[in-house]
């Protein structure tokens, strides 16, 4: 196998964060002088960056490294990301793995590609005992690895890691034996990056993270986020930036003052908020009950009503009665919130929750679920149905619709938009007036003057 100019194929399952860590990974290998190809294809090595939120998570990771290994069974297959941190000494044991590297060990993963690392380590910072390893001298203080832009492709969008871990543990999650403890990227660090990633040509940044909520809680000066909101918004470093999910009880007065006059934070608020029953909330141990998040959904819905505000739920969890299920349905009905993202329960072990005994049938969470997404398809056309008539900024992205070959993009308020216009819009934010609702986003035309005009209507 060469020593240089590899194909490498790369996959990523689970969140942004995992989204964030593989642009890492890829970008450090296209400036080692690999190529990147689809996964699907044939490759000298196969990236599998997994999740492990759940057994099913587990398993598709697995699945990952099997395909490749049977569409090149000379190709090395590299498993990193969540499931390689907390079972690192299992996955070395699957015939068809050849390295296992923990989180934010980018360096390693380029050292396994080019087989500078002993075959079959498991190179891991795993949960031990009673405690939770914390990566060690890994940082974001000292290491520039979690800091380098996620641009190895033409995109519109970048995603920026500006938190690692949770100190939370929640009773269904894994995530705090995965990620370790909660720790920030400085903020000096952040605004940097920022700039680079403007002088990149991205129009829009997500700041993720783990728990986005604890930013600033380790850093000496402690700070919050609604600092660094503030101080983004003083700099202006790149047009638009958005936040990828705060749970309820971390909207302070503060920080929804700020959001009601920002220019560049988009009005797109995620909020998770898993349940709308206040037992099933406190068996997951959140930090909140329905009557806070009904005064925070509240509050935001007067501060800023052409916010999107969108939800996961889980549903089916252990203990989730009838009562309880119709308490939260009922919560979710009367609120806000435009859109839902709803996980049918499983098991996850190593939880807490998994040793719960009240489990929900399935066809009844399967029943639950399908009830939940109607609601959450209602209220987002609903939402979507209140801008039809009006002119909205959207931001196109540098690839067409599959389907219409129209330019599609996103309003500041996260409304899906497809219009007619030439490739020179792509990756510009630009005046839409939106005409009517389609089956999954608006459809609207460029008013702009400056817009250059399709030569033809696709």
């Amino acid at each position: 196998m060469p020593s240089a100019a590899l194909r490498i194929g790369l996959t990523t399952l689970g969140c942004k964060v995992n989204q964030y860590d593989t642009a890492t990974i890829a970008d450090r290998l296209s400036a080692a002088g690999h190529r990147l190809v689809p996964f699907a294809d044939t490759a000298d090595v196969y990236i599998v960056n997994s999740c492990t939120v759940t057994n099913q998570a587990d398993a598709e990771s697995r699945q990952l490294a099997r395909r490749a290994k049977r569409r090149n069974p000379a190709a090395r297959i590299i498993m990193t990301g969540c499931y390689a941190q907390v079972a690192p000494q299992a996955i070395a044991r699957l015939p068809e793995v050849d390295y296992v590297i923990g989180l934010n060990r980018p360096d390693d993963i380029l050292r396994a590609v080019t087989a500078e690392l002993p075959q079959a380590v498991a190179v891991s910072n795993v949960r031990k005992a009673s405690r939770i390893e914390t990566f060690g001298t890994q940082t974001f203080q000292n290491n520039d690895a979690h800091l380098k832009g996620a641009a190895f492709t033409p995109q519109t969008r970048a995603f920026l890691k500006i938190q690692e871990g949770c100190d939370l543990f929640c009773t269904f999650c894994i995530v705090p034996m995965s990620r370790g403890k909660s720790r920030s990227v400085p903020p000096r660090r952040v605004l940097e990056q920022l700039d680079l990633l403007a002088e990149r040509d991205f129009q829009e940044v997500v700041l993720t993270g783990v728990h986005l909520g604890g930013y600033g809680a380790d850093l000496d000066p402690q700070i919050d986020l609604t600092w660094l909101v503030a101080a983004i918004e003083e700099r202006k470093p790149v047009p638009r930036v958005r936040l990828s999910s705060l749970d309820p009880h971390e909207f302070s007065p503060a920080l929804i003052d700020l959001l009601t006059q920002a220019q560049t934070v988009c009005p797109h608020l995620h909020i998770p908020l898993q349940s709308g029953d206040d037992r099933t909330l406190a068996r997951m141990r959140r930090r909140y009950d329905r009557t806070l998040a009904g005064d925070v959904l509240a509050r935001l819905r007067d501060a800023l009503p052409q916010a999107a505000l969108g939800t996961d739920l889980i549903v089916g969890f252990p203990g989730e009665g009838e009562h309880e299920f119709s308490q939260s349905y009922r919560f979710l009905e009367d609120s806000p919130f435009t859109y839902f993202h709803v996980f049918p329960y499983s098991v996850r072990s190593g939880t807490t929750a998994a040793k719960f005994t009240d489990s929900v049938p399935k066809p009844t969470i399967t029943r639950r679920a399908r009830q939940v997404r109607q609601l959450g398809a209602r209220k987002k056309a609903a939402f979507a149905a209140r801008f039809v008539g009006h002119t909205v900024p959207v931001l196109f992205e540098h690839s067409r619709d599959k389907t219409t070959g129209l330019l599609k993009g996103y309003s500041r308020n996260y409304l899906r938009v497809l219009a007619a216009g030439d490739d020179a819009c792509m990756n510009r934010e630009l005046p839409v007036r939106l005409s009517h609702l389609g089956a999954d986003s608006l459809r609207g035309m460029i008013v702009s003057p400056d817009a250059p005009q399709p030569s033809r209507e696709p």
